[in-house]
């Protein structure tokens, strides 16, 4: 079973870049638009759009790239 989070989660993902951290600003969990690209999601494998915690940008991703970050 994927990983599920829910909006106001801290989680970090691994781009080509390297690690990102933000927070989940929405879950998707039909198919929908982003950037102009059609993106898959369902109840069962949801997508994330997260805000990156360093700049503005909003990524989306499944749920198996992201990891819970631990904030105590």
């Amino acid at each position: 079973m994927p990983k599920r989070f829910a909006v106001g989660d801290h989680v970090t993902w691994n781009p080509e870049a390297g690690h990102v951290s933000g927070k989940i600003t929405k879950v998707h969990t039909k198919d929908f638009d982003y950037k102009g690209h059609p993106r898959r999601a369902s109840e069962d494998e949801p997508q994330y759009e997260i805000k990156s915690d360093k700049t503005d940008h909003i990524a989306a991703h499944k749920g198996g790239a992201l990891s819970l970050v631990d904030d105590d």
